[in-house]
């Protein structure tokens, strides 16, 4: 059997990952995104796993609900929605909360959809 054992970094050891997760990002933004990703997975499957918690939980009640009090049933209806729109509910990483807390930077061919067109534009007759 391993078992992992974690050491604290330095300080200087902190600033060097910095530097390099900075250096991957502006290198390769789609590989950093995917692996940052990794905490957002497990987030992810925390909240399915509660959501199929939830419906199986639901789907009881409303069985007794049949079986009792129809009221009973429609609380089991209601939890199992709850529980399925819980799990399907897209996650807000840190890094999509950052992004929605900035403003946006104001474009030089006007907002929307014309001006996101003439960025787009720009940028590949700069080869980027």
């Amino acid at each position: 059997m391993s078992r992992e054992v974690e050491v604290p970094l330095s300080e200087h050891e902190q600033q060097m990952l910095a530097q390099l997760e900075q250096a991957l990002a502006s290198e390769d933004p789609r590989f950093a995104h995917q692996m940052r990703g990794g905490a957002a997975f497990g987030v992810r499957r925390r909240r399915l796993a509660v959501g199929v918690l939830g419906f199986v939980l639901g789907l009881g009640l409303v069985i007794l609900g049949v079986n009792t009090m129809m009221w009973i049933g429609a609380v089991g209806f209601a939890v199992m929605v709850a529980a399925v729109a819980f799990a399907l509910a897209p996650t807000r990483t840190l890094d999509t909360a950052k992004d929605a807390a900035r403003p946006a930077a104001p474009t030089k061919g006007g907002s929307g959809f014309m001006g996101r067109l003439d960025e787009r534009w720009e940028r590949r007759e700069r080869g980027l």
